[in-house]
């Protein structure tokens, strides 16, 4: 169903949780639990208890992201092979589930935003988004046009870790360890190019961007651990 995006947090926070596997560090999250999430033996949901600093928060979930809970106000996604993976339990989801992905704009539960002609920055026009090659940064087009003054990102790494693992999380079905698909291209110097321009539109709007991934490769935005934060 096409939306317009609504002016829901005007001159709030809004907390943007992306993929990178520095989100766990940044919530004080046990290995323990941390590897039992990589190896499958326990859901993303485990993980929520430790995030309670942030349930009170407006929150947009990039994919998986939405597994934590039902604190995540939105799950964003731009990628059909992850809605065709979760479609059923996004079905349940009783947050906003908001994509630009074109095959879903029929179905009347999922908001949908096509993909802005300009393609990098924060689309001026609230009927769309700007894709900035991945959905975290897409995510950060919705927060801005739903009237946000300070955008927080979580997990938004653009790098592999230490034990050369891209997620939090190992839910993409293919391997999350890059030693077991070493032959897959990494997509990080793609995703790194709409933040420049989101940086650019975000500073005319009067938008602060921070960026809670302490040893991320994005350098458009102030650098602040979460604690501080909080």
């Amino acid at each position: 169903m096409n939306w317009q995006v609504p002016r829901m947090w005007e001159d709030g926070d809004v907390w943007i949780i992306g993929g990178g596997p520095s989100m766990t560090k940044q919530f004080d999250i046990p290995d323990q639990v941390v590897r039992d999430v990589l190896n499958g033996t326990s859901p993303a949901s485990v993980y929520s208890p430790y995030m309670e600093g942030i349930h009170n928060k407006h929150i947009i979930g990039i994919n998986v992201a939405y597994l934590f809970g039902d604190w995540i106000d939105m799950v964003f996604f731009g990628d059909d092979g992850f809605f065709n993976q979760h479609k059923f339990e996004l079905a349940t989801f009783k947050g906003l589930r908001v994509s630009c992905v074109s095959n879903v704009a029929s179905m009347s539960w999922v908001k949908y935003l096509p993909k802005d002609g300009k393609g990098r920055g924060i689309s001026e026009n609230p009927k769309t988004v700007c894709w900035n090659n991945n959905s975290g940064a897409a995510a950060i087009s919705v927060a801005a046009n739903a009237g946000a003054k300070r955008i927080i990102l979580i997990g938004f790494d653009m790098k592999l870790n230490e034990k050369n693992y891209q997620h939090w999380h190992n839910l993409y079905g293919k391997g999350d360890d890059v030693s077991v698909r070493r032959m897959q291209k990494l997509p990080f110097d793609r995703h790194m190019r709409g933040f420049a321009p989101i940086a650019q539109d975000a500073k005319k709007r009067g938008i602060e961007i921070i960026n809670c991934s302490p040893d991320s490769k994005i350098v458009e935005f102030r650098k602040v651990p979460v604690k501080d934060l909080l």
